[in-house]
């Protein structure tokens, strides 16, 4: 863990280190020339890290000074690009947007209001235009929106040659070089070739023997929650967008495809938490409340729920008033094992191809861990609370591990229950088509302490007066 921590305090050394670098250098009074070649030998995104701490005429000297090139770079590293688009003015922030790939355009037109946004678009050439309504045009969770139309394209019926030197008319414009792709007569999708494929290839060589006509791809109006698994799964460096045409449209990278796990996971994450998406810090009050609103109605509803059940042994807890101080042990237990179950679970469903049968699996071994789980703990808790009653509470010895028994038995009986609740609530909001992430954390938190209570107090009242008689 020490090794971690100065690993990790070293890297933000390193980075504070290259901050102050390159600011000495952009405000150096050295020539422009030198300035760009030192700056040269630093990461773009290290770049974009000081642009704001820079006032806005040095930002505009470093613009000038880069070139349209590395500024487009740099400003795909940047969270919001606005502020910097605008002190440029709108043909210098158009001609940057052309040298962006047009899926990093598209983001940070996102930045830019409406107005500022069409006259950036009017200013920009014809194929860029073309690209960024293209993407604009598909919904955020539409694999379309996450393309860039940064790729290499060439034809089924072309010699090695030609193939070679196609890509390298095509890299000057596009630097995704790794794979290529060819299309038939048709204009249709048809297959890849890998570089080094191309490059060892013999001139003599027919380009359809190193042409792989199984490479995957994906549907353009494909959902991003649908096919993420496939993506990872293949570990590719790109992989194709088609339309339903099969006519290549624009190619995911694994850039993209990195990015979408985490918005991926980072929706699942506020899902869980009772949201019905990721917050915005930049959200108004309306939209948060209509966001989480119904959420807390309903827990609020369950919370009732508990509330009653709880009233409802109103003559066990007047005779026992000792077991109340346990009840939060209870309930606190069963709810962490059913976020568990359900965070395995939502995981496992992920993979749209887990059948019934490994569905079932998955609730009894989930169940399987519950009962043992709650067991140990239940044991534990025996011997602990009964040994706290007897010497802290003063109580005789048979009150001290009855009281502790009923803890116990209820740990186990809950934790088991809860590792059930917890899997197949999801899996029952994945069969009627429902996002099964919606199945959130404070939901089955809710749902197992109603389930706890009932078992604690039920098994708290049948054995300390039905069964020991000690009214």
């Amino acid at each position: 863990m020490d090794k971690e921590i100065k690993k990790t305090t070293e890297a933000g050394a390193e980075k504070a280190s290259f901050d102050q670098e390159i600011i000495e250098i952009i405000h150096s009074e050295k020539p422009d020339q030198v300035i760009r070649e030192e700056l040269d030998n630093y990461h773009e995104n290290d770049i974009a890290g000081v642009l704001e701490k820079l006032d806005p005429d040095t930002r505009k000297r470093l613009y000038r000074i880069l070139g349209l090139e590395m500024v487009s770079e740099i400003f795909t590293y940047l969270d919001d690009v606005s502020e910097f688009l605008e002190e440029m003015g709108l043909e210098t922030a158009a001609d940057v947007l052309e040298e962006m790939d047009a899926d990093d355009a598209v983001d940070a037109l996102e930045d830019v209001d409406e107005d500022t946004r069409e006259q950036l678009i009017s200013r920009m050439d014809q194929e860029s235009k073309e690209d960024i309504r293209l993407i604009s045009s598909y919904d955020e969770d539409q694999i379309g929106s996450r393309m860039t139309t940064n790729y290499i394209m060439i034809e089924k019926d072309f010699s090695v040659k030609k193939a070679m030197r196609s890509l390298i008319e095509q890299a000057e414009e596009n630097d995704n070089i790794s794979t290529i792709y060819v299309k038939d007569e048709a204009g249709k999708y048809y297959g890849a070739i890998e570089l080094k494929d191309l490059i060892t290839a013999r001139e003599y060589t027919e380009l359809d023997t190193i042409i792989s006509t199984s490479y995957p791809y994906v549907l353009d109006t494909e959902k991003v929650s649908d096919c993420i698994e496939r993506l990872k799964d293949y570990g590719e460096d790109s992989i194709p967008v088609l339309n339903q045409e099969e006519v290549i449209l624009g190619v995911i990278t694994s850039d993209d495809i990195v990015e979408a796990v985490d918005d991926e996971l980072g929706d699942d994450y506020a899902k869980l938490a009772g949201l019905t998406a990721e917050a915005d810090i930049h959200e108004s009050l309306g939209e948060s409340l209509k966001k989480r609103m119904p959420w807390l109605l309903l827990l609020m509803a369950l919370g009732v729920g508990v509330s009653t059940v709880v009233g409802a042994f109103e003559g066990l807890v007047a005779q026992f008033a000792l077991i109340v101080s346990f009840q939060s042990l209870i309930l606190d237990m069963a709810g962490n094992v059913g976020t568990q179950s359900l965070a395995v679970t939502i995981r496992v469903l992920m993979d749209e191809n887990v059948s019934a049968k490994e569905k079932m699996l998955l609730v009894l071994k989930e169940m399987r861990i519950g009962l043992t789980n709650g067991l140990i703990l239940g044991v534990l808790g025996f011997c602990f609370i009964g040994i706290y009653v007897w010497l802290v509470k003063g109580r005789s010895l048979m009150y001290a591990f009855a009281i502790s028994g009923c803890v116990g038995l209820s740990l186990a009986a809950s934790m088991l229950i809860s590792g059930m609740v917890g899997t197949l609530v999801p899996l029952f909001f994945h069969k009627i088509k429902v996002d099964p992430a919606v199945a959130s954390g404070p939901l089955i938190t809710t749902v197992n302490d109603l389930v706890a209570v009932i078992i604690y107090y039920g098994l708290s009242g049948f054995i300390l007066i039905h069964i020991m008689n000690l009214i």
